[in-house]
């Protein structure tokens, strides 16, 4: 019986084609969001990364700038000036946390709380380009979760 493993080490050269890899197939998939998701942002002055910092603040308002930084996969040094722009165009406050001065909250302002209600003209802008169905989009979003996880922890299957 042949291991899940050990498939990969007998595959023929033409796996090593760009077409046929996964993590190509990954890659291209993320820059065509990042593409669709350029001028529905643009209009607001936001990135994408700034538009997933919004996000994990929409879901949990009040976080320090590091567990941001593990919600969305950006290290401070990415992250700092993101919040700084964030900041400068109104849409987060920061402020150092009174228990522990080396700790960076950052919270919504107002203007950063009503753009959630236009957040959801730019979801529903990118299903319609995705061509997805939300079933189909929950499905493919789960089996991404899933792959990041395996790949996070080293877990393979044998």
């Amino acid at each position: 019986m042949t291991t899940k493993a050990a498939q990969f080490d007998m595959l023929p050269d033409e796996a090593l084609t760009l077409g046929k890899q996964l993590c190509f197939a990954v890659y291209s998939a993320a820059h065509a969001f990042n593409r669709a998701y350029k001028p529905l942002l643009d209009r607001f002055g936001l990135t994408y990364p700034q538009y997933l910092v919004l996000l994990a603040l929409w879901q949990q308002d009040g976080m320090t700038v590091k567990r941001i930084g593990e919600e969305i996969g950006l290290d401070s040094g990415t992250l700092s000036p993101l919040l700084k722009r964030l900041e400068a165009g109104g849409y987060v406050g920061r402020q150092r946390d009174p228990g522990d001065e080396r700790q960076v909250i950052v919270s919504l302002t107002a203007k950063g709380r009503d753009l959630k209600t236009e957040a959801f003209g730019i979801l529903s802008d990118i299903g319609k380009a995705s061509g997805c169905s939300l079933e189909e989009a929950g499905e493919i979003r789960e089996t991404l979760h899933q792959l990041t996880r395996r790949l996070s922890s080293g877990e393979s299957e044998s």
